[in-house]
């Protein structure tokens, strides 16, 4: 897969550049560090195993990037099928639709993590891939069903933003069709005169109204007594 910068993804230091990180942080902040490094990696047959899809990124290719970051690309069957595989104490008859949908996503981000893991480390064999799978279920539940939300919100609101703007145009293109139709401009011709003639009059009339002399009766001279 050629390589290529994923923009908008998580980017965490690889193992080697530990040791640089840690020198300019903190003993607490080396810490998380440190714990968040062994949630996103694995060492299996003395080789580090990345658990977070996303520390693939250099090796993506854009197929590959936007099969990984949008869910849906799966079949609906197989993910049903690989349920109690990840999520073994859930009953998902009791779930709502918001939760079964961000738990589906996750399992479908459970799956293409382990297919990359399998693409990238041709050599691990079937007992090696069950250890990956463990410490994933243990490590990345919270993490895939986070993602998985929020790409899941972004995809509402991009369909209802979609949804608005169609509404608008189709609102706009009725109208237009409306007013091509020969009734529409046969009822119109008349109205359009007389709101023409109405302002015409209007404006006629205060002109003249604004010109005309007013005539003021002259006052009568006040009367001197003697």
């Amino acid at each position: 897969m050629a390589g290529r910068a994923a923009v908008g993804y998580p980017r965490f230091p690889t193992p080697g550049t530990v040791t640089a990180v840690s020198s300019a942080t903190t003993p607490d902040q080396d810490l998380l560090l440190q714990r968040r490094l062994q949630q996103d990696s694995i060492q299996l047959a003395g080789k580090t195993i990345y658990l977070n899809p996303f520390l693939y990124w250099r090796r993506f290719d854009a197929n590959t990037d936007r099969w990984l970051r949008e869910p849906g690309q799966l079949d609906e069957e197989q993910i049903r099928l690989n349920r109690t595989r990840f999520y073994p104490e859930l009953d998902w008859e009791l779930l709502d639709e918001e939760e079964r949908a961000i738990k589906d996503g996750a399992v479908e981000m459970f799956l293409k993590t382990l297919e990359l893991i399998s693409t990238f480390n041709p050599d691990l064999n079937p007992g090696l891939l069950l250890e990956v799978e463990r410490k994933m279920a243990v490590t990345k539940k919270r993490a895939f069903e986070r993602w998985v939300g929020r790409s899941l919100r972004r995809r509402e609101q991009a369909e209802a933003k979609a949804r608005r703007r169609f509404d608008r145009e189709r609102s706009l293109r009725a109208w237009l069709e409306w007013a091509a139709l020969d009734v529409t401009r046969q009822a119109l011709v008349p109205l359009v005169a007389a709101l023409v003639l109405a302002v015409g009059g209007g404006w006629w009339w205060g002109s003249q109204q604004s010109c005309r002399q007013q005539v003021v009766a002259p006052g009568l001279a006040p009367v001197q007594q003697r």
